[in-house]
């Protein structure tokens, strides 16, 4: 059953279903937090909240949100971790289960992931762990998270050998989605955010890819009205395709594309050099140039794909990688399958292939794309 796209209030909700008994609501409110208190009561009454959030967002909104929850009548635990990939690790799960079992936290109360893509995959999993299970409530703040990770229930910590290696699908109770969030994000975070909002067009809705390719300097302003209708349509395209396949044995696939390329640039460089919206965007236009070369793909989406991605300031090049390197990332990513990956290449804007390609031989066309 695909996602349904309503209205309600200053904002608009999409629903996701799986099956009959898994379903939740995608809120995209166009103020801050008011009606949070509201949202969490309707999916998991009780007295008690944990929010997970990091120290950059805990300052911009931690007070904001504890207050609306308290005003709906919670008792709030907050667990604040550092900022950054580095905080996505076993040992940092440990730490919050730890408080957890320290607060006698039981398996009714919910847990609230404020923040971007680590704190909502770290609070997800930790979420989808603790006592076999608690309700989980995402509440993305940055750009990347609202339209990408807080959607479909990826949830992971990251091993010393790759990215997201250690998770579990579990699908949050509720996702909320504050349009002023985005109002805070440094311009850095917000630009790599629009690679997810181009892939979404690139897989699934060419007149979305056409709105920004249209005025990309609206687009960098954040013009409200704009804004809020690109992330209206990129989370709708992620909610569809993980209605389908919400445990990616198929169709969900496709949301890797350029990630195949992203997440071994982020290994290589130890999670602490390109934001991963950049790896994404870098990776997207490795893809769509490669897919030229092998003719998956025209050279006017290549180079549509290209553009929009630098008129956002966005990186679509990383000289300098190495064959060697990129294997050995590519042999430990969880899309490869025995010695071959399943290469998604952009067909066109609005639609994608599946190839396998052997490791070995993606690695050298990847490295020579990206050059």
């Amino acid at each position: 059953m695909a996602p349904r796209d309503r209205g309600r209030g200053r904002g608009s909700a999409i629903r996701v279903s799986f099956d009959t008994r898994v379903k939740y609501e995608i809120r995209l409110e166009a103020g801050g937090f008011d009606g949070l208190a509201a949202e969490v009561a309707r999916v998991a009454p009780g007295r008690r909240a944990v929010l997970v959030t990091d120290r950059n967002v805990f300052e911009h909104h931690g007070s904001a949100v504890r207050t609306e929850l308290e005003r709906g009548g919670r008792e709030v635990l907050e667990l604040v971790v550092p900022a950054g990939e580095p905080s996505k690790t076993v040992a940092r799960a440990g730490k919050l289960w730890d408080a957890l079992v320290r607060a006698g936290v039981d398996r009714s109360t919910p847990l609230l992931a404020l923040g971007g893509g680590v704190v909502g995959d770290l609070g997800g999993f930790v979420a989808s762990t603790y006592l076999r299970g608690i309700p989980l409530i995402q509440v993305p703040t940055t750009l990347l998270a609202q339209v990408d990770s807080a959607i479909g229930g990826k949830t992971a910590v990251d091993h010393a050998l790759g990215k997201n290696l250690i998770g579990a699908f579990y699908q949050p109770r509720a996702v909320f989605a504050s349009m002023a969030a985005l109002e805070t994000l440094p311009d850095r975070e917000y630009r790599a955010g629009l690679a997810e909002v181009v892939k979404a067009g690139v897989i699934g809705d060419a007149e979305l890819f056409e709105r920004m390719e249209a005025d990309p300097a609206a687009v960098l302003e954040r013009r409200p009205a704009l804004l809020r209708d690109l992330v209206r349509r990129a989370l709708a395209v992620k909610a569809d395709v993980v209605s389908h396949d919400p445990n990616e044995t198929g169709l969900r696939a496709v949301l890797n594309l350029g990630h195949t390329l992203a997440h071994a640039i982020e290994k290589i460089e130890g999670y602490r050099g390109a934001l991963h919206g950049e790896a994404v965007a870098i990776g997207l236009a490795s893809a769509a140039r490669l897919s030229k070369r092998r003719g998956w793909t025209s050279a006017e989406v290549s180079r549509r794909i290209c553009a929009l991605l630098e008129a956002f300031g966005l990186p679509t090049r990383r000289p300098g990688l190495t064959v060697e390197e990129v294997q050995v990332a590519l042999v430990r990513d969880k899309k490869t399958v025995g010695d071959s990956v399943r290469f998604v290449a952009p067909a066109s804007i609005g639609g994608t292939t599946f190839h396998w390609v052997p490791v070995a031989s993606l690695a050298r066309q990847l490295v020579a794309a990206a050059a």
